[in-house]
């Protein structure tokens, strides 16, 4: 027997912009709960995002991130996509020669935009 994935889950202050810009990111629907908290469900089953509220901002680096891929395999016009959602491009020590970009979500997550599959 294992186990699969079947979410992300990350702790956010602001569960509305945060639910707003992944929904966006993702093309994923968004579910508000009761509790405050937002479901992102995907359109293919995939893996869903939790969004909980959590009362203290992020602190220091990741220690572990979602890598994303451009859907169309333009790298470049997603990091701008991105961008222009309210992503900041993040520094966590890479030096250049990455097959990745590295950005932030609007309250710091980090995540990377993989170059290529």
């Amino acid at each position: 027997m294992t186990s699969r994935f079947a979410q992300w889950t990350l702790d956010v202050q602001d569960v509305r912009r945060q639910a707003e810009f992944w929904s966006a990111v993702l093309g994923y629907t968004i579910d508000y709960g009761d509790d405050g908290d937002a479901h992102l469900w995907p359109p293919d089953g995939g893996l869903s995002v939790w969004l909980q509220a959590a009362g203290e901002p992020k602190s220091g680096k990741n220690r572990d991130h979602p890598d994303l891929v451009a859907a169309d395999g333009d790298v470049a016009a997603e990091v701008e996509r991105l961008l222009s959602l309210g992503a900041t491009h993040a520094d966590v020590g890479q030096n250049g020669d990455e097959g990745f970009t590295v950005l932030a979500d609007p309250e710091g997550n980090e995540f990377c935009l993989l170059h290529r599959r």
